[in-house]
């Protein structure tokens, strides 16, 4: 639960992790393993750097009694149960915003790989590069916001660190270009033979009202046509950190962004290249409405909420 020792098992797992993939396909298997749970100890550095609680799971009481120095009242600390990759990677991710530039759709292959090698000495191999990027792309901003030097992180494998980044970078750079281009000329092929006037009346009305619904949806000005488009995402709301005590901020929640939609050029973007539309934000910012908190919210929860 030590936020230093944790990025000094993350360092050794990686570093194993990227011995093992320079060695070929056939250690790739270790390769993802080691390095989904590197990923994973950098995840719970970043969240026990904040307060050892966020990395125990909440319901076992012996655990966030531990997290919170009261552990002479509970069990061994052996005994301690702490969360796994997807739940720090969602939890890191509502921490950080607009940050992490990996989805959680994506982040299924990964866990699938690490968890396919250790329980059943299985995994993908069509499917190793791919995860394995995803993870190195998954440390980096964490070692940004924990102040960690990349070239002493990565050490000699910082070319290789680099190399596959971009590479997968490049790819879904290609991809967002393309949905660009794609875009353009269906709106010409709709709109160009209007007029000024004709065109506005017609754009105003296709686009009144999201075409995708999730949570909340927010307008969005179109990087392709320049229409009104909509973000939809998951609403989450604000947590503040002061003093070891969290509070919630109960007049504005923070819209995640999961798909953009564009109703005139039918420009579609999933959560996995909203990275590469610099013109989209990560982001928004909304008025929070009571339909953004759950009816089952607990009394606990309702405290959290008003910051009591």
């Amino acid at each position: 639960m030590d936020a230093e020792q944790l990025k000094g098992s993350s360092h050794r797992w990686m570093n194993a992790a990227l011995a093992a993939f320079v060695e070929g396909p056939e250690s790739h298997d270790f390769a993802v393993h080691h390095a989904g749970v590197a990923t994973e100890h950098l995840f719970k550095a970043y969240l026990a750097g904040l307060h050892p609680a966020l990395i125990v799971e909440g319901r076992h009481f012996d655990s966030l009694l531990h997290a919170t120095g009261l552990g002479s009242h509970a069990g061994p600390l052996s005994k301690i149960k702490t969360i796994g990759l997807v739940e720090a990677y969602g939890r890191v991710a509502k921490l950080l915003p607009g940050k992490i530039p990996i989805s959680k759709e994506d982040l299924g292959p990964l866990a699938d790989a690490r968890n396919g090698v250790a329980h059943s000495a299985i995994h993908d191999s069509a499917q190793s590069e791919a995860v394995f990027t995803t993870c190195l792309r998954l440390v980096d901003p964490v070692l940004e916001e924990l102040k960690v030097d990349p070239n002493a992180y990565w050490g000699p494998y910082l070319v290789l660190h680099d190399k596959l980044v971009d590479g997968q970078v490049r790819q879904e750079r290609v991809a967002a270009e393309a949905l660009l281009v794609k875009a353009r000329s269906l709106f010409e092929q709709r709109f160009g033979h209007m007029s000024s006037k004709e065109r506005v009346v017609v754009l105003a009305a296709i686009t009144s009202k999201p075409m995708i619904t999730m949570g909340r949806e927010a307008p969005v000005e179109c990087p392709a046509c320049g229409s009104q488009g909509w973000m939809a995402g998951e609403v989450e709301p604000i947590q503040h950190y002061h003093d070891g005590q969290v509070t919630v901020d109960s007049d504005e929640v923070f819209l995640a962004p999961h798909r953009f939609h564009c109703a005139a050029c039918d420009l579609e973007v999933d959560i996995k290249l909203l990275l590469h539309f610099g013109d989209l934000p990560r982001g928004i910012f909304l008025d929070a409405d009571p339909h953004d908190y759950n009816d089952d919210e607990s009394p606990v929860d309702e405290d959290i909420r008003r910051g009591r």
